[in-house]
């Protein structure tokens, strides 16, 4: 949630930069409802005090009395409503982009910082389903399409992935954390998923619970509500979690093998920064994961989005894209986002300053991802890298 008493002193700054991500119009409106509401506030301030009276009423004070209750009821219900419109308009503004985020709103936007390593052939590269064992006839009987099940060698090397990632990043300090999967609406809402990604989430309407797409939903709430203190930041996790995605408007695209699919794994980074700390903390996130590629020995990219094609919540992001030879590009298989204040406003998280508090600025990465597994089996064409060996990983996967 943007700041609204900042955004109403500065409002062409604020509308230049959410313009960025096409929510010009929607900042217009709420300042629209803001100011319905705020003037409401000194009408009923004044109605309130006409309601009081010292001493006994006469007959004319009484007569004058019940008619200010009466206003001051109708006053209140259209404050209450104008207060609910304001709150509804300010759950649909996105975080302010960052200066230095380009412009744009396709991946054709992106800027790219850097490269390392040498793409491989395309010529002859074998997919991911061909190289590792993928059962996504069976699954697709079972489940549905865009699910698959990883069995054998192909599953070892997934699985020893993931403990990589957790066993560099706890040697970072980062906690490990094994988080729930279904969480409430407030979660979502939280972190900006909702109203922005609704179509994208699965609910289970009996139980009031949704399917969470990332384990930053649940990590983001781990101290909804609390007040931290300023010494103990950053706070750091690094979590396990299976993740659920509808993949709404995604008809037609990586239709093929276990690209785009509606469940996958991840090990994400999260961490809750002092304001004036948070830029260098993305940078820290980014480092980790950028290092986990490396020592995998995939190349890639790294690229900035641009402000249209950035989530909601997010001020800048950018994407670690690996090489994929049987596409012959690269492809995202992680994202390290700067949320600064937004979410931490939304979940009412701050932490305690000499000036009074403040809200902690909050920042989520992929350390690694099954992608990145696929990444591992068309680039080396079943060979394994030996990061992945004592983890329990096999020499080479066969079918």
């Amino acid at each position: 949630m943007i700041d609204l008493k900042a955004a109403r002193h500065d409002p062409e700054r604020y509308r230049a930069a959410l313009a960025r991500k096409g929510a010009a119009e929607s900042f217009d409106a709420l300042l629209e409802a803001d100011e319905r509401w705020r003037a409401l506030v000194p009408r009923i301030d004044e109605l309130r005090s006409r309601t009081k009276v010292k001493g006994k009423p006469s007959p004319e004070q009484l007569a004058e009395l019940q008619g200010a209750k009466e206003e001051l009821r109708a006053a209140e219900e259209e404050l209450t409503t104008a207060e609910a419109e304001r709150d509804r308009l300010a759950l649909r503004i996105p975080n302010l982009p960052a200066d230095d985020v380009p412009d744009g709103t396709t991946e054709d936007d992106v800027e790219e910082i850097r490269r390392l390593g040498e793409p491989g052939e395309s010529e002859g590269a074998r997919e991911h389903i061909d190289v590792g064992r993928f059962e996504m006839e069976r699954a697709a009987r079972m489940s549905g399409a865009r699910f698959g099940y990883w069995i054998g060698d192909t599953a070892l090397l997934a699985l020893a992935l993931y403990r990589l990632a957790l066993d560099r990043l706890a040697a970072k300090g980062f906690v490990a954390v094994l988080p729930p999967v279904l969480v409430r609406e407030e979660a979502l809402i939280g972190t900006g998923a909702f109203p922005s990604d609704e179509a994208n989430i699965y609910e289970l309407e009996a139980d009031g619970l949704y399917l969470a797409g990332t384990a930053e939903i649940p990590l983001a709430s781990l101290h909804a509500g609390e007040i931290l203190d300023a010494d103990e930041l950053p706070l750091r996790y690094v979590a396990f979690s299976p993740c659920f995605r509808r993949e709404a408007g995604a008809a037609g695209r990586d239709t093929r093998g276990m690209i785009r699919v509606h469940q996958f794994n991840k090990v994400e980074q999260f961490s809750l920064t002092r304001p004036e700390a948070s830029w260098d903390e993305h940078e820290l996130l980014l480092a980790n994961t950028e290092e986990l590629v490396q020592e995998l020995g995939l190349p890639y990219r790294v690229v900035v989005l641009p402000a249209g094609d950035i989530s909601s919540a997010s001020a800048k992001t950018y994407d670690v894209e690996i090489w994929f030879p049987s596409q012959g590009r690269y492809r995202e298989t992680a994202s390290v986002s700067n949320t600064t204040d937004f979410q931490a406003r939304r979940l009412q998280i701050r932490h305690r300053r000499e000036r009074g508090l403040e809200p902690v600025h909050m920042l989520n990465g992929t350390a690694v991802v099954d992608r990145m597994a696929l990444a591992v089996l068309e680039n080396f064409q079943g060979e394994v890298p030996d990061a992945l060996m004592p983890f329990g990983a096999p020499e080479r996967v066969t079918r």
